[in-house]
Formats: C-alpha cells, structure tokens, sequence
C-alpha cells in the first residue's frame, strides 16, 4: 500500500476539512480576526488530522505488508486467516473475521466434496471386488467348455480384468500410502511375473522377449510395482510392430539408483507427443491412428511412481521404438545381486 493511494481513499475527508477551514476562515476575516490567529486554528485543526493520517498509515500498511509477507511465505495461501494476528483497527478487524468467516465456509465445502469423493471411491473400489465373482465363474466355465471359441471369450476377459484393474488403482491412486507394503522385491522375479501375465499377446503377437539382463532387489511394494510394469509392457505390445517385433527389459546399477528399462522396436512416438505422454488422458498421433488408447495408463504409472518415491521416464523416436526407464533410488538396506 503505498502513500498515494492511501490519500486518495481520504480524499473525501480531507476535501470536507479543508472546505469547512475555508468558510470559517472566511468568517473570521469578515469579522477582522488577524492573520495570525488565523493561522493559529490552521495549525491546531491540521496537525491533528495530519498526525492521525500518518499513524494510521503506518499501522495499516504495517498490516497489509506482513499479510502479503505471510502470503508470499505460505505453500497454501487458504491457510492465511489461520497464521495472521488481528489488527487493531477497525477495517482491520473486520476484514480479519470475513477471512475466518471464509475459511470455515470454504472447509465444510472441502470436507462435503471429500466425503463424497471418499464415497464414490469406496463404490468404485466394492463394485470392483463384487465383478470379479462373475469374470471367476465365466473362467470356471470355459475352464470346463475348451475350444477355440471359449479360449477366445477367455483373452477377452483377461482385457476386461485389466480394465477393472485400472479402475482400482486409479480410484486409489490419491491414498497410496494407506495400501501399500512396503518389502523386498527381486526385480527378476518381478519381471518374470508380469511376462508370464502377458504371454499370450507376446505369442500371438510373435514378438521375442529378453529378460536375461534383469537383476537387482529394491525395497518398494510388488503389487504397485507389478500394476505399472504390466502398464509399460503392455504399451510395448500394443505399439509393436507387426513382424520381428522385439521387446528388451534390463536393469543398469549406478551409484544411487538401479534402473529398470522397458525397450522395444516397435512404431515409437512422434517428437511432439514425447513430452506430453504422462499427462491424463493425452493419447497423441498413436492413440488417433490405434484408436486403442485411453490415455489413463502412463498418467497412472507418472502419479503412482511418484507416490512410491520413484522416477520414471520415457524416450523414443518415430518407427524405432521406445525406452521407458523406472528409476529406483538407492538407500543402505537396497543390496545389488
């Protein structure tokens, strides 16, 4: 707040002194009172007004300037009436209990809105649990009816329960902390798992699969761990080429990491999409051409790496192929095999 525009707020209360000195000036002079008088009750009726001017100046912009100061400081600026002290002055206090006021308002709105988020996650989360009682029957009965056409509704299916899958963990990709277990994992053992899962698209496909350079144990918990894996490698397959599809997972130790890499040969991703691939929802030039894509499954790995204090990259060039890069920091109980 500076000095010009705090004049100019009292423009109008000194404007009516100095038109109310006038017309009493004006009096006294019709009445022969003597200039020095007159510059007496001049003195006495603007040194006060000039002095009060002043001190609330002070105080006020002394206010406002440590509330810009809190402001500036503050990672949540909503957080501002909760740190502030109150001012003494009038307009001070009552802007300060509008800011309560709001606070409070603006807390009931975040906890309805949380509640029901919580809510409808909770429903996401159960109607996931109870669809998997049917997709187990429908797998009971083609287990018991073989042929060409259930094996088919079977890979399918499969789809499906990726799909679902998805669906859980992006409804519990904001808690991550309160799901997930924290041990060892053989990254090995880790791959392994997730290429099993997929040996069907990598045999139909008829794309070679070498896993032969994977080592390492990390701390960090499998289940996340296998639901971003499966993410990358099953973008390895989709965007595979259609003959001599070739897809290489390895691990490379450095000093303060060990890197998990997911490479493949396949169409890659044109250079203006590269740097938009983990945003929610982007589905690019590949998502246009495959029409396959949600543009969920890379902003999932993004959010839930992150959560779990992991890097995760990604580079590629135009017809080929791609490299996406996890990223898995080293602490003292992370031993390399």
């Amino acid at each position: 707040m500076s000095i010009k525009d705090y004049l100019k707020d009292r423009t109008l209360f000194l404007l009516i002194n100095f038109i109310l000195f006038i017309i009493i000036c004006g009096i006294m002079l019709l009445i022969n009172i003597s200039i020095k008088i007159i510059f007496l009750i001049f003195c006495i009726w603007f040194f006060p007004v000039l002095f009060y001017i002043i001190v609330e100046f002070i105080k006020q912009k002394s206010f406002y300037d440590e509330l810009n100061n809190l402001m500036e400081s503050l990672d949540k600026g909503y957080l501002l009436s909760e740190i502030m002290k109150e001012p003494e002055f009038i307009e001070g206090k009552c802007l300060y209990d509008l800011l309560k006021q709001a606070n409070k308002d603006m807390h009931e709105h975040v906890k309805k809105y949380r509640d029901m988020e919580h809510e409808y996650r909770e429903y996401i989360e159960t109607w996931v649990h109870e669809i998997k009682t049917p997709i187990a029957s429908a797998r009971l009965i083609i287990e018991n009816n073989q042929n060409e056409i259930t094996k088919n509704i079977n890979y399918e299916i499969k789809k499906i329960e990726e799909y679902i899958e998805q669906v859980l963990y992006y409804s519990r990709s904001n808690n991550v902390s309160k799901d997930y277990i924290i041990k060892e994992v053989s990254l090995a053992t880790l791959v392994r798992s997730v290429v099993k899962k997929n040996s069907r698209d990598f045999i139909s496909k008829r794309i070679s699969i070498n896993i032969d350079s994977v080592e390492g144990t990390v701390y960090s918990d499998v289940k996340w761990l296998e639901f971003i894996l499966n993410q990358v490698i099953g973008n390895a397959i989709k965007y595979s080429r259609e003959r001599n599809g070739k897809v290489k997972i390895f691990t490379i130790q450095n000093k303060d990491n060990i890197v998990l890499t997911i490479e493949d040969n396949g169409i890659g991703i044109i250079e203006k999409d590269i740097n938009r691939v983990f945003e929610k929802g982007f589905t690019g030039e590949n998502g246009r051409k495959f029409g396959k894509s949600t543009g969920i499954g890379l902003y999932l790995c993004k959010k839930l790496a992150k959560q779990l204090g992991l890097g995760i990259t990604l580079t590629s060039k135009m017809g080929e192929g791609t490299m996406v890069s996890i990223i898995f920091p080293l602490g003292s109980v992370n031993l390399m095999h």
